[in-house]
């Protein structure tokens, strides 16, 4: 049984690299709010900026609490 290993395939995000976030907003869709935040993106134009869900931002957890911290220090600056 000589067998080759399956071939690797990488998937490309299709958004890019997250450079930063920096708003939030609810929308109510399907009957039920949710939660978008506006993604700047490296190496991209202010056209390419996007509302996105946080369970489709590439490393959303880590942009999000960057976002958050930077909120709390404005509070804390102000």
């Amino acid at each position: 049984m000589n067998s080759t290993p399956p071939e690797i395939v990488e998937i490309e995000d299709s958004h890019g690299t997250v450079k930063k976030i920096i708003k939030a907003r609810k929308i109510r869709l399907n009957c039920k709010d949710q939660r978008q935040y506006l993604v700047i993106f490296k190496n991209q134009t202010a056209e390419k900026h996007q509302w996105l869900e946080e369970d489709t931002i590439p490393d959303g957890k880590l942009h999000l609490r960057r976002l958050r911290a930077s909120r709390r220090a404005e509070k804390y600056h102000q």
